[in-house]
């Protein structure tokens, strides 16, 4: 179980549905990710040491979604 956290190199901003991350410091790239809800609610949970598992388990309890869209979504966000 691999336990990652958020850089601390980017900054978050959610309002309501919309989620952008914007690089700051030492980033590794310029420029600005928007995302959805969903974004936000995982770099949310990234914010503190976390694993995928616990990532996917949060979302599986507020999401009516099967457990594989969330685990690709959250393996997709994670790899950026």
């Amino acid at each position: 179980m691999n336990k990652m956290k958020l850089n601390k190199n980017f900054l978050v901003h959610s309002t309501g549905k919309d989620t952008v991350v914007v690089p700051t410091g030492k980033a590794a790239f310029s420029g600005v990710v928007r995302g959805n809800e969903t974004l936000g609610e995982i770099l949310a949970l990234l914010k503190k040491d976390t694993t995928k598992e616990k990532i996917v388990a949060a979302l599986m309890d507020k999401y009516d979604v099967p457990r594989e869209v969330i685990e690709e979504d959250v393996t997709t966000t994670i790899n950026r």
